[in-house]
C-alpha cells in the first residue's frame, strides 16, 4: 500500500482514529418492499489532528467499527492531513482479504468523510469551499412514505413536507411484501398524490421487490399519477432488467445506492440501466469515491442524486454540476438532528451548506447525545 507521506515542517498529520457506534429506535415501524425495523445505526469516525476533529459516519451493523478500529486506523494514523487520496487508497487496499462491499466499504466510507471534514477544519474552512462550489443551493426530496404506514400518517407526513416545509418533491415506498401486494401499493400512490397536490413532484421506490413484467405493467398507472422517479423497480443485480424497465415506462428509472465501489456504476451506466445515477457517500467510500462517482456519470450525460444520509452528502453536492438533488429522507434527518448540532433546514425545498460559514461540513457532536441515544464506545477492538 502507499507509505504514509511524513508530514512536512508545520504540516499537520492524522494523530488518532477513533469511533462510536449510536442508534435510535423509529418512530414507528418502518418498512419497504424487502424489509421492516425499527431502529436506526449509526457509526460515527472520528479523526483528530492536534486539538481539531473531524467527523464522518455511515449507516449500518455497530461490527462496521471494529473494521475502523482493527483495520483502518492503523493505516491512515500518521499520514499527512492534506493527502486523503492517499489515506484513501490505503484503507482500499488494507482491506484486500476481507472483501472491500458492503459493511467494509461502509467503514471507508465513514473515515474518508471523516478526513474531509478534518482537513476542511484545520483551513478553517467550510467544506464547500474547499471542494469548490457550483451552486449556493442543493435541491432536496422528503423520503419517507414507508410501506408500513397507514394512511393517516403517510399523509400527515406528505402534507408536512409539501404543504408545510414547502419541499416541492417526495417519495413513499412501494412494492410492498416483495410485490404482493400491489393493489396496496396503487392505493398509496393514489393517496400520495391527493395529499401532496398536482403541482408536486411525485417518486416511488420500490427497492427491488417487483419482477421485471409486473414493473412495466405498473408504468401506466404511474404515468397517469404523475409519478416521474421509478427507483428500484426491479433488483439493482438485475441490470438487464432495469434497462428493459427504464426503456418501457414514462417515470426515470433509477439506481445505485447499493454501489460500493466505482466499477459497479461503470458497469450500470454502460448497461444503460437508469436515467439519473444513485450514490450514497457512507457506503461507496466517503466523499473521496461520491466525487468520481459523479464525474463518471457526467461523461456519460446522466445526473446524479445523493442517497440518504443528507448531511453528509449537502457539501459534495453542491460542488458537482451534474447533481439532480439530494435525499431528505426520514429516518436519517432525524437522527443526524438528535446527534448533531449545525443540522440544516430543507424548508422551501433547498439546503444551503456553508452559508452559516462553520467549518468543514458544520456538524458538531451534541453534548447530550450519549444520554439521548443508545451509545457504545469503541476501541481498537470494535464495540464494547
Amino acid at each position: 500500500m502507499p507509505a504514509a507521506r511524513p508530514a512536512a515542517a508545520g504540516e499537520p498529520h492524522v494523530d488518532e482514529i477513533t469511533c462510536a457506534v449510536y442508534s435510535a429506535l423509529t418512530d414507528a415501524p418502518e418498512g419497504d418492499a424487502t424489509l421492516t425495523w425499527d431502529a436506526t445505526t449509526l457509526v460515527l469516525a472520528q479523526a483528530r489532528s492536534g486539538t481539531v476533529t473531524g467527523l464522518g459516519y455511515t449507516y449500518g451493523a455497530p461490527a462496521t467499527a471494529h473494521v475502523i478500529g482493527d483495520r483502518l486506523a492503523g493505516v491512515v494514523t500518521g499520514r499527512c492531513a492534506w493527502d486523503i487520496p492517499a489515506a484513501h487508497e490505503a484503507m482500499n487496499r488494507a482491506v484486500r482479504n476481507e472483501g472491500r462491499p458492503g459493511l467494509v466499504a461502509g467503514a471507508i466510507s465513514a473515515v474518508d468523510i471523516a478526513l474531509w471534514d478534518l482537513k476542511a477544519r484545520l483551513l478553517d474552512l467550510p467544506l464547500t469551499r474547499l471542494l469548490g462550489a457550483v451552486r449556493q443551493e442543493v435541491p432536496v426530496y422528503g423520503s419517507g412514505g414507508f410501506t408500513t404506514y397507514g394512511a393517516e400518517r403517510q399523509d400527515a407526513q406528505l402534507r408536512e413536507w409539501v404543504h408545510g416545509l414547502g419541499i416541492p418533491r417526495v417519495k413513499i415506498k412501494i412494492g410492498e411484501s416483495w410485490g404482493t401486494r400491489e393493489h396496496r401499493d396503487r392505493e398509496r400512490v393514489a393517496q400520495a398524490r391527493r395529499s401532496i397536490g398536482a403541482e408536486a413532484e411525485l417518486y416511488v421506490d420500490a427497492n427491488g421487490g417487483y419482477t421485471r413484467k409486473q414493473a412495466v405493467r405498473l408504468g401506466p398507472f404511474l404515468a397517469d399519477h404523475g409519478v416521474t422517479w421509478f427507483e428500484e423497480p426491479v433488483s439493482s443485480d438485475d441490470l438487464t432488467g432495469l434497462a428493459r424497465v427504464r426503456a418501457a415506462v414514462p417515470a426515470d428509472v433509477t439506481a445505485g445506492e447499493y454501489g460500493y465501489h466505482l466499477p459497479y456504476f461503470e458497469h450500470m451506466i454502460a448497461a444503460g440501466a437508469v436515467d439519473c445515477l444513485q450514490a450514497d457517500a457512507t457506503r461507496c467510500g466517503g466523499i473521496t469515491a461520491w466525487l468520481r462517482v459523479a464525474a463518471l456519470a457526467e461523461a456519460s450525460g446522466l445526473q446524479i442524486s445523493g442517497h440518504c444520509a443528507p448531511h453528509v452528502h449537502a457539501h459534495a453536492a453542491a460542488a458537482v454540476p451534474n447533481l439532480r438533488h439530494l435525499e431528505w429522507f426520514h429516518d436519517h434527518a432525524r437522527l443526524e438532528h438528535l446527534l448533531f448540532d449545525g443540522a440544516l433546514d430543507p424548508s422551501g425545498g433547498t439546503i444551503r451548506p456553508g452559508a452559516d460559514a462553520a467549518s468543514g461540513h458544520g456538524l458538531t457532536l451534541r453534548p447530550d447525545s450519549e444520554a439521548a441515544l443508545r451509545h457504545q464506545a469503541v476501541t481498537s477492538g470494535g464495540p464494547r
